[in-house]
């Protein structure tokens, strides 16, 4: 299993539409192969910033069969207008279990 991390800026007054086309969107992940799960945090100190955490079975999940996807160009056409900086992404794997 790994994670998609994405670092997500977004124009200043357009976090409440981008969260909308985040909302819209959850489809869009639901549906894509090998995708266990999404969730998106906003940070409190900077409020145009966020992070998208995916699960995926495989890493080509997401790269080949999501990024390749008309579902993927949805997602760009639904979110990728409110970025003022390009995403931020990269995949993680569990180093660590706490509790």
């Amino acid at each position: 299993m790994f994670r998609e991390v994405a670092e997500l800026k977004v124009a200043a007054g357009t976090e409440q539409l981008f969260e909308a086309g985040v909302q819209q969107a959850i489809p869009l992940f639901k549906r894509a192969k090998g995708c266990h799960g999404m969730r998106m945090e906003r940070s409190v100190e900077e409020p145009g910033s966020y992070m998208l955490f995916v699960e995926w079975e495989t890493i080509e999940d997401h790269m080949v069969h999501f990024r390749e996807s008309e579902d993927f160009q949805e997602w760009r056409r639904l979110v990728g207008g409110y970025y003022s900086a390009p995403p931020r992404v990269f995949h993680t794997t569990s180093a660590v279990e706490g509790f």
